[in-house]
């Protein structure tokens, strides 16, 4: 099997689907990207068994064949080929995949194709046109917030539902809560969806670099983004996600007015003398007009710093994780920040104070 392809498009499929393959992997085949040649198009894929990646791209052929190459090897090398090439020679004989770029050129041993996974396709269930430039953002906005562990899956997902005119994204690990809500055409109405947090990074990276519209398809089991030549496929968690609603505070005792920028330089500050848990305090005054940040480490040294804030309410004194709190700043355009509380050992509520008001992060407090 013999075949001529643009070396743009080639390197272009290759970085879609190679850091799906799998790293370390007790079954070898997985960290190959499967290669199916056809008369005018080739399909590159990549999975890990919980998300797969397919990307087509025509070529110049007249045969057929099918390969499975290491990824990392194939990667590497087109990285070093120069650009000024423009067509990549593919021909695969004996077990070798032959690859040829100008006066370089490389042979890399390859695997018995037939012990590459099929990718699910989602043939029923639900469809919906979605802009992919607004579901990476939702994506990018909440996932940090989704649990890293494994022991509850849904809290290792990212929550997509419809409210009222609006698609919610949410994630949470129980420490921290993120929610995100989106505009989307009327016409994308589906069921609601938990998708691995993982997987999410993955969607989020793919389409990302495709743009424009994707075709979302999505059954009990998979959801699927096809855009441009390109399918992307996930599991889906069948889980219930926490009625994450009654834990958001209706109204607030507390709120501090602060610049994005303050609050950041006297947090990385503040995490010099943190202790192994990150803790800081804060602590509002409002008849002094004193908003600090403190924080005390045993064998460091402790730190106080004051920022300036625009404060109403009554006097509160609460303990928080620094990282959760940095943690927001990702998902926040604007340039001030609202810190709402309701009293000692209670949650905080931030939100921007100008411009995009779609973005709500809440953070529990540290009871140490």
């Amino acid at each position: 099997m013999k075949c001529e392809i643009s070396l743009e498009k080639l390197k272009q499929a290759v970085t879609l689907t190679e850091k799906t393959a799998g790293k370390k992997t007790s079954l070898p085949v997985l960290s190959c990207i499967l290669i199916e040649i056809n008369k005018k198009t080739a399909i590159f894929k990549s999975t890990n068994l919980d998300v797969g990646i397919e990307v087509e791209i025509p070529v110049k052929t007249n045969e057929e064949g099918i390969f499975a190459v290491p990824a990392h090897t194939l990667s590497l090398f087109l990285s070093q080929v120069e650009n000024r090439e423009q067509i990549v020679s593919l021909d695969s004989v004996s077990g070798n995949l032959n690859i040829v770029v100008g006066k370089s050129k490389g042979v890399i041993k390859t695997l018995p194709p037939e012990d590459f996974p099929a990718i699910p396709v989602v043939t029923d269930g639900q469809t919906a046109e979605i802009p992919t430039d607004k579901l990476v953002k939702g994506l990018k906005a909440v996932g940090y917030s989704a649990a890293v562990s494994n022991v509850k899956p849904e809290l290792g997902s990212i929550y997509i539902y419809h409210e009222a005119d609006t698609t919610v994204l949410a994630a949470t690990d129980s420490f921290r809560l993120a929610e995100k809500k989106i505009i989307l055409p009327k016409t994308a109405v589906f069921e609601d969806l938990l998708i691995p947090f993982k997987n999410s990074l993955e969607i989020a990276r793919v389409l990302e670099s495709v743009g424009a519209n994707a075709l979302m398809k999505a059954n009990k089991n998979l959801v699927s983004f096809e855009v441009g030549g390109v399918r992307i496929t996930s599991r889906i968690i069948n889980g219930v996600f926490p009625d994450y609603k009654q834990i958001i505070p209706k109204s607030f005792l507390t709120e501090a007015v602060v610049l994005k920028q303050d609050l950041i330089n006297a947090l990385k500050v503040g995490t010099v003398f943190s202790d192994s848990f990150n803790q800081v305090r804060l602590s509002i005054d409002p008849k002094k007009k004193v908003f600090a940040i403190d924080t005390k480490n045993a064998d460091v040294g402790e730190n106080h710093s004051e920022i300036d804030a625009a404060i109403t309410g009554e006097e509160v004194e609460v303990s928080f994780n620094a990282k959760y709190i940095s943690d927001s700043f990702q998902s926040i355009e604007a340039d001030s920040l609202s810190l709402q509380f309701n009293g000692r050992n209670k949650p905080m509520v931030i939100r921007p104070v100008s411009g995009d008001q779609t973005f709500m992060y809440l953070v529990m407090p540290m009871n140490r």
